[in-house]
């Protein structure tokens, strides 16, 4: 293992460990697909495929505000689950718009990764009661103090005090 470098400020975060926890529990998620022969499917999939099964074809912008995502992020992820063969795009309404859809092999699945869902929503509720302070208590802890005071504005005192 490399020696850290104390001139590296990455070698220190505070939420390293929570990017690090979502990976792994992903990592478990997609283990269960595989166990379900559920090919080619990443858990970051699953919450535009369900949107899509429960509200019909959708544009890349109605999905993407629909899922709280930027219009080029949910682009690329289009671009990937219809390279995966979970959606297929279609013209919309007008010549200018295309409608995002699901593949047969995607209604194929949709039942189980549905329930996947709910398992994994329950499976974390579980979890959060083995620790002392839940993970989403302190989300919404979080959310409630950068409303009084921006993330932003917090980074940019960070940055006016830094003598560096």
């Amino acid at each position: 293992m490399a020696e850290s470098d104390p001139g590296d400020p990455t070698e220190q975060s505070l939420w390293r460990p929570l990017r690090l926890l979502q990976a792994a529990i992903d990592a478990d998620i997609a283990r269960f697909y595989a166990d379900q022969r559920i090919d080619g499917l990443k858990p970051a999939f699953v919450m535009e495929l369900l949107r899509l099964h429960a509200r019909g074809p959708m544009t890349i912008a109605e999905l993407a505000e629909s899922v709280q995502r930027t219009h080029s992020a949910l682009s690329q992820k289009v671009a990937a689950m219809r390279k995966a063969g979970w959606v297929t795009t279609v013209v919309g309404d007008d010549a200018r718009t295309r409608k995002v859809t699901l593949t047969a092999k995607a209604r194929r699945v949709v039942g189980r990764l549905a329930a996947e869902w709910r398992a994994t929503e329950a499976a974390l509720a579980e979890l959060e009661t083995e620790i002392p302070y839940p993970l989403s208590r302190a989300v919404a802890d979080i959310e409630r103090a950068l409303e009084r005071r921006s993330f932003h504005d917090r980074l940019t005192a960070q940055l006016a005090a830094d003598a560096g």
